[in-house]
C-alpha cells in the first residue's frame, strides 16, 4: 500500500515538474518574464530571485527562462554570480524542508530491502566518498537540484559544506545556460 502511494507521489512531482516547463514557455513567449525582470529593475536583485528558483525541480524551468533574459542586459558573469547566491540560499532552504520529503517519496517507491542496502552504501567504501561528488556534478548541471541535495543528505553532508558545493555548482551551472542562451 505504501509503495503504491510512493509511486503517485512521484508520479505527481514528474507531472509538477511538465507543468513548470510549460508555464515557463507559455511566461515567456507573453512576455511576462521580462515584466517581471524589469519590476526588479536591478541586475543583481533579479539574478538573486531567480537563481533561488533555479534550485526547485518545480521552478526551474521558469528561472533558467529568467536568467538568461536577465543575461541579455547584464553581462554573464555578473547574472551567474548573484544568480548563484541565491541559489544557495534556495538550495539551503531545500536541504533544511524539502531534502528528506523528496528522498522519502523515492525510497518509498521501492522496496524495503532495496532501500536498506541503499541507504547502508552511503556510508561505507566508494560510495561514501562518490555521492558528495554526484551532488555536487548533479547541483552544477541543468538538472534540478533536489538530486544533488538527496544525495548530500544521504551522505550526511554538513551545511558548511553545502554552501561552497552549491555555490560552485550553480555559478558553474548559470554560467553555462546563460552562455548557452546567449549563443543561439
Amino acid at each position: 500500500m505504501r509503495k503504491a502511494i510512493a509511486r503517485h507521489e512521484l508520479a505527481k512531482d514528474i507531472l509538477f515538474v511538465l507543468i513548470g516547463a510549460f508555464i515557463a514557455l507559455v511566461l515567456s513567449r507573453i512576455g511576462i518574464i521580462d515584466g517581471v525582470i524589469a519590476f526588479f529593475g536591478n541586475t543583481a536583485v533579479a539574478s538573486f530571485v531567480a537563481g533561488m528558483f533555479f534550485t526547485s525541480v518545480f521552478t526551474i524551468a521558469p528561472a533558467s527562462v529568467a536568467l538568461g533574459s536577465i543575461a541579455l542586459h547584464a553581462p554573464a558573469h555578473v547574472v551567474a554570480l548573484w544568480g548563484a547566491c541565491g541559489a544557495v540560499f534556495g538550495d539551503l532552504i531545500l536541504f533544511y524542508f524539502i531534502r528528506d520529503r523528496f528522498a522519502d517519496d523515492l525510497m518509498d517507491s521501492f522496496g524495503s530491502n532495496f532501500t536498506k542496502h541503499l541507504l547502508a552504501s552511503f556510508h561505507v567504501g566508494f560510495f561514501k566518498w562518490m555521492s558528495p561528488v554526484l551532488g555536487a556534478l548533479i547541483i552544477a548541471s541543468p538538472l534540478p537540484d533536489e538530486f544533488g541535495i538527496t544525495l548530500l543528505g544521504f551522505s550526511k553532508t554538513r551545511t558548511l559544506a553545502l554552501i561552497p558545493i552549491s555555490f560552485i555548482g550553480n555559478i558553474l551551472g548559470i554560467y553555462l545556460i546563460v552562455w548557452f542562451g546567449s549563443a543561439i
